[in-house]
């Protein structure tokens, strides 16, 4: 799991991924349609989104004569768990220094 955790945000640390990602989110789309903000090449886009399909964060399947880009939420989905399980932790961690610091508080 943490070697998926690692492929995933290393795929999603790109700003270029990051975006297509966002687009993605509001359902499938092609290359072309993907390409269409980015002032780089279509190649560097299917780079962008072999990569994010390595990690599973976006798959592909053939419709016709287009292969639309589909977002995995699974994907994403664990990877906000894991950051879920963390904010906690560290949500209690602060809870408690809270407390702490509260008795420590001279009264005025």
């Amino acid at each position: 799991m943490e070697q998926d955790l690692a492929v995933t945000f290393a795929a999603l640390g790109d700003p270029v991924r990051q975006a297509i990602v966002d687009r993605l989110a509001g359902g499938d789309a092609t290359v072309n349609d993907l390409a269409a903000p980015f002032r780089i090449s279509l190649q560097a886009v299917s780079k962008h989104i072999q990569v994010l399909e390595a990690a599973g964060v976006v798959s592909r399947r053939r419709e016709g004569k287009t292969r639309p880009v589909h977002l995995e939420a699974s994907s994403l989905a664990r990877s906000a768990e894991w950051l879920e399980a963390r904010r906690r932790v560290l949500e209690s961690k602060y809870a408690r220094l809270d407390e702490l610091l509260e008795t420590t508080k001279e009264p005025t």
